[in-house]
């Protein structure tokens, strides 16, 4: 039936109209329940569209539908899934725009400046700008080949993971600090740039979303004269932001970043408590300098003080080999022993060549066999004081040793997360200058003293007292610390 009404078409249009009725088409899959039944009254399972859209908006339910599964394929319907799409996509582009605006308000920013060159933006904007035009080439193709489930990925992959957490959190002080100068106008333009393009982007799938979101930033600017995100021209890659060779820079110190914190959590040491090093061996030259060229990056995103490249971890990091059964029995049968005790006898630089080659010619009973980096499990072996984690061929390890200077600078660095939670439940503007009054405790005391300006520069804050008893404010208490903290504008 579906074949020959789409015949129909074409026999219908060719005869009136010596033309086909269309060249490409797409065929929907049907929409089952979450575990895959069709939707009936009998068994109860039918989700009622309307109530859907009035929870959750039709773009989150659009959204939702199309990323989850491609058009031509049967969707497996569920609630929940509108609703993380709601939170994880649409909440986080939200968040980003309502930073945004905060400080573009504060500095009343109007976009009224020529745009900054390239070469003179700091490295991470060159970074997100260089993803932001390889994403306009793969959401642009990926619509031309009838795609969308790959395009709508593609956009949130890269609001979530690029923008939001990486590009934002690694800025923030760039927004808040310092005076209205070049790197401020620099990390506006960007981040304005950037949520400009998702909302042109995101447009033929979120058509009421990414209006509001394009009008509300263009009334601002006026840089654009269309009266509608869906007027205005699709964005148009531009090969001169692509920077691969960043790119993988950038990669390479999220995947770094992201193994450090793993270490952070499996030793529940929280990110606001500083630590002094950590380790990374690296072979070749260029990769030592990739690394050394985004550490500071990297320090800042885990709060770690130190960063040390090796050339040669041996006598660190111990690697240990064990072979993989589950893959060299079906592969090998009868060898499989005799390999399994060559791979139990390796030596490092055996490990160190399957790791990083991705195979290993041996001799096993006089036959020359390739061995594949899946054919064995590879692991660092943690040594006293530190902690080891590992990634493909990237390995890094952790000193959890905390002296004293440590433990002063972590409290600090709490004290400060009070104080700004506190002035944002006060309702205080953020421009507003302060008095902190803290309740004596022993061990805030010197880490107070030792961080004095830090704190104060953090919090803007004119004054900060240790009282011997506070009969206002509020309790604070978090490791072994228990005091009280008052905050009043100055």
């Amino acid at each position: 039936q579906t074949r020959g009404w789409f015949y129909t078409l074409h026999a219908i249009a060719t005869m009136v109209f010596d033309s086909v009725a269309y060249k490409n088409v797409v065929s929907n899959g049907l929409v089952l329940d979450k575990n895959g039944q069709k939707m009936s009254k009998r068994l109860g399972n039918a989700v009622d569209p309307f109530e859907t859209l009035s929870t959750y908006g039709a773009d989150a339910t659009r959204w939702y539908m199309i990323a989850n599964a491609n058009p031509w394929d049967n969707l497996k319907f569920d609630l929940e899934g509108i609703e993380e799409v709601k939170r994880k996509f649409f909440g986080t582009l939200y968040n980003t725009y309502s930073f945004f605006t905060l400080y573009t308000n504060l500095d009343n920013f109007r976009y009224a400046e020529a745009d900054i060159p390239l070469k003179n933006r700091p490295e991470i904007d060159r970074w997100i700008l260089s993803e932001l035009h390889t994403l306009i080439q793969r959401v642009d193709d990926y619509y031309a080949d009838y795609e969308p489930t790959k395009a709508a990925r593609a956009i949130s992959d890269f609001t979530q993971d690029y923008v939001s957490n990486w590009y934002v959190r690694l800025s923030r002080r760039r927004f808040w600090k310092g005076d209205y100068q070049q790197d401020k106008i620099s990390a506006y333009q960007t981040l304005y740039t950037c949520m400009v393009t998702i909302a042109k982007l995101s447009a033929p799938i979120a058509p009421f979303f990414m209006d509001k979101l394009y009008l509300d930033l263009n009334a601002v600017t006026k840089k654009e004269d269309f009266e509608s995100v869906h007027l205005a021209e699709f964005p148009k890659f531009d090969a001169s932001f692509v920077d691969k060779s960043l790119e993988r820079k950038m990669e390479s110190a999220q995947t770094i970043s992201s193994l450090v914190l793993s270490l952070r959590a499996k030793e529940k040491i929280k990110v606001r408590q500083p630590l002094q090093k950590f380790m990374i061996p690296m072979d070749s030259e260029s990769q030592k300098n990739e690394i050394l060229a985004v550490a500071d990056l990297i320090k800042s995103e885990v709060n770690v003080k130190e960063v040390q490249v090796l050339e040669d971890a041996s006598d660190i990091l111990v690697k240990q080999i064990k072979p993989n059964f589950k893959v060299l029995g079906p592969r090998f049968g009868q060898d499989m022993k005799a390999i399994a005790q060559a791979v139990n006898n390796f030596t490092s630089d055996e490990i160190k060549k399957i790791e990083q080659n991705g195979i290993l010619d041996v001799q096993i009973n006089g036959k020359s066999i390739t061995l594949e980096r899946s054919d064995v499990e590879i692991t660092s072996q943690d040594i006293e004081g530190w902690l080891v984690a590992s990634s493909g061929t990237l390995t890094v390890a952790l000193d959890v040793t905390l002296t004293e200077d440590l433990k002063r600078e972590g409290i600090a660095r709490e004290l400060v997360n009070r104080i700004q939670n506190l002035r944002k439940d006060s309702g205080f503007e953020l421009t507003d200058r302060i008095v902190v009054q803290f309740q004596k405790d022993e061990q805030i005391i010197n880490a107070i003293n030792k961080n004095l300006e830090y704190i104060k520069t953090e919090t803007l804050t004119d004054e900060v007292e240790i009282l011997e008893y506070l009969n206002h404010g509020i309790e604070i208490a978090f490791d072994d610390v228990n005091t009280k903290l008052f905050i009043q504008k100055n």
